[in-house]
């Protein structure tokens, strides 16, 4: 397996960790107002990276390709950043509504460049 697809999934087992904590947290307290957090580090995070990291897996000459390791670390920031930035907004910090913004649209580059990755040719 490419080393990439190894970094996925183990960035996204820490995200799946995260995750979990938040709805424990929110169950424990009985506050549900980091919803929206939990889900973007379960999608964004678990999710979406251990699809990128399975795709990878079975395209390890795209996986090797300079791209690829480039957009794991903009989709990576992006995320760890946004779901971070989030989770703070929600729960009481509004001023971090701006850092969320800018953090999504790096998510969504990340995005854009796996697209790349999907429509180039091996």
């Amino acid at each position: 397996m490419p080393k990439l697809s190894n970094y996925y999934f183990g960035t996204a087992i820490l995200f799946l960790i995260a995750g979990i904590m938040v709805g424990l947290h929110m169950a424990i307290t009985h506050d549900h107002t980091a919803t929206p957090a939990h889900a973007h580090i379960n999608l964004l995070g678990w999710v979406t990276m251990s699809l990128f990291g399975g795709y990878l897996a079975l395209n390890p000459r795209k996986a090797a390709w300079g791209l690829a390791r480039m957009q794991y670390y903009v989709y990576t920031a992006g995320v760890l950043v946004m779901t971070s930035s989030l989770y703070l907004l929600v729960t009481g910090r509004p001023a971090l509504e701006p850092v969320v913004a800018v953090a999504a649209l790096v998510t969504f580059l990340g995005v854009l460049l796996f697209a790349v990755i999907i429509f180039r040719r091996a």
